[in-house]
């Protein structure tokens, strides 16, 4: 909870919330390149698009019972190669798959860019929350290699990003809604439910979209937020709203 000498510190300052994964770092773009494996390994059964469907429905399952991250992405693959195949399917194909799991944990940490900058300048004015959503062991991992960590005030890895999530931080930590921001890629998870409580958003678009963050077009109807280019435009905007 902010105590008075904190509060004094940024007085009438946002706390930012500050997603991670696709905002922070590449993310994403290492599960597309063992989705692409996984496509050719399926191809002798079945074509890309039609093993995309089953994946994704599969991790739509599998999300629920396993959370976000790598163990939920590699049991719905191999749930998925199981049915395709029809039980076809070798067990040194099934090693292979749980290898680029691994292959996924080991990946380098890849800053995207003007982060670190303008981490640093966001720091001096206001308290930086990061609050991602996934593996806590491998969320927590990436953090440390991202070598990020001496920016925020405090680091919460949480199983989901929904309203019920967001009031719970934010009454843990004694913030009020709008003196809330929450800075990310995904317009599902890190602009609509904060919205919801009453507080602010900035997009950060990245280049690659996990189709199960894509919201509804109709979730957008009479919704409004600011859209940053670049996490360095983010200055800017906050700038506009303390004015």
């Amino acid at each position: 909870m902010l105590n008075q000498e904190n509060h004094n510190k940024f007085y009438n300052s946002f706390v930012l919330g500050i997603d991670a994964d696709d905002t922070l770092w590449e993310n994403e773009a290492w599960f597309y390149k063992i989705q692409d494996r996984f496509f050719e390994l399926m191809s002798p059964w079945s074509e890309a698009h039609e093993t995309n469907n089953i994946l994704l429905q599969n991790e739509r399952v599998s999300i629920p019972k396993y959370g976000y991250g790598v163990t939920s992405f590699v049991k719905s693959m191999i749930t998925t190669a199981i049915q395709i195949s029809d039980g076809e399917i070798e067990t040194k194909e099934i090693v292979q798959i749980i290898s680029w799991g691994d292959e996924l944990i080991d990946a380098p940490i890849e800053l995207l860019p003007d982060v670190e900058e303008t981490l640093s300048d966001l720091s001096d004015s206001y308290y930086l929350l990061l609050i991602t959503k996934g593996d806590v062991l491998h969320q927590r991992a990436k953090i440390k290699k991202s070598g990020l960590t001496d920016f925020f005030w405090n680091i919460e890895v949480v199983g989901e990003k929904d309203p019920e999530i967001y009031e719970m931080l934010l009454n843990r930590y004694g913030i009020k809604p709008e003196m809330f921001v929450m800075i990310g890629n995904s317009v599902s998870s890190d602009v609509l439910p904060v919205l919801n409580i009453g507080a602010k958003a900035i997009h950060v678009p990245h280049h690659t979209t996990w189709e199960l963050e894509i919201p509804d077009s109709k979730e957008l109807e009479n919704v409004s937020f600011p859209v940053a280019q670049s996490i360095s435009e983010v200055p800017k905007i906050l700038s506009g709203w303390n004015d």
